[in-house]
């Protein structure tokens, strides 16, 4: 079986095609396609509350490929996703419908807890027992969840993100000081040490350079330090956007959020006093594959 998912991200739009596979009891799931293309949708609705045309015209071609390669595949079935930038659109809804009306493609815009949810299905496969605050960042907004025991016992999402923080700087005191409190209240007691980790595209490209400039120090594979995105931050800083792209090799889409999601991840850790992060690769795409078998697997029984 083969199943496919679009997340429609503020900043960039994910689309992946996954096998799954059987291995006995055990159920995983293996990529065979994944395309990435950064709409940056956030830009136009953090700045005019709308998606312009020409965004919206990228939208809808970046949709129409996505399904004939899911009819290449012979994908199952799939399931597209829109996060915080299509819900606070205004003309989000109408812009969901043009596309139904258009390639019969259906777009479910999801809230900030359904969003964290469906990431936190995949990312607490990844976790000991220790406790952890899960930090996802994303172009418009930041998840927030806490686990103890892997298990999940508190969880929120805040209007702050990679994308939203270039275009609003402004409005985003609020947020800085809700979190915090957020983080404060429910940490309160738990054991230490507190370690965190990190989904998003973000917090990757961050994990990869820290590695490839050979800023890291921690030999536990898949984790980085705070000190390290610090500097991994204060590096980046250091160029133009046009140098970011051109000597660091970035994608342009990445050359200017990168450092106020980093900003974003130091905040945290620090309100958090988590040392370290774990960087497992995975993210929303991946728990909307995941829910969309056990979904499939549930109307089986």
């Amino acid at each position: 079986m083969k199943l496919g998912a679009i997340d429609i991200g503020s900043n960039a739009a994910r689309m992946q095609i996954s096998l799954v596979l059987y291995d006995g009891d055990k159920v995983s799931f293996k990529q065979v396609e994944y395309i990435r293309f950064p709409l940056q949708l956030g830009k136009d609705v953090f700045h005019s509350g709308v998606i312009g045309p020409q965004r919206e015209a990228n939208l809808t071609k970046f949709i129409h490929a996505c399904k004939l390669l899911f009819e290449l595949h012979e994908v199952d079935q799939f399931r597209l996703c829109a996060t915080s930038a299509m819900r606070e659109a205004e003309n989000g809804p109408d812009i969901v419908k043009r596309i139904q009306e258009k390639l019969n493609m259906r777009i479910q815009v999801i809230t900030g807890n359904q969003e964290a949810e469906l990431v936190n299905n995949v990312v607490v496969r990844e976790l000991d027992t220790a406790t952890y605050v899960h930090i996802d960042v994303g172009g418009g907004s930041t998840e927030l969840n806490v686990y103890v025991n892997q298990k999940k016992i508190a969880a929120r999402s805040f209007k702050i993100g990679s994308v939203r923080l270039l275009e609003e700087p402004k409005k985003a005191a609020r947020q800085w000081k809700s979190m915090k409190e957020w983080l404060e209240e429910e940490l309160r007691g738990l054991s230490e040490p507190i370690y965190a980790v990190g989904t998003g595209g973000n917090i990757s490209k961050i994990y990869e350079m820290a590695k490839l400039y050979q800023f890291t120090q921690q030999s536990v594979s898949g984790m980085v330090s705070r000190d390290d995105i610090a500097t991994i931050h204060d590096f980046v800083m250091r160029h133009s956007v046009e140098d970011r792209i051109n000597k660091l090799r970035l994608n342009p889409d990445r050359a200017d959020v990168i450092v106020p999601a980093a900003e974003i991840y130091l905040y945290v850790m620090q309100c958090a006093n988590a040392d370290l992060i774990k960087v497992p690769e995975i993210g929303l795409i991946d728990g909307i594959i995941q829910g969309l078998y056990e979904k499939i697997k549930k109307l089986r029984v």
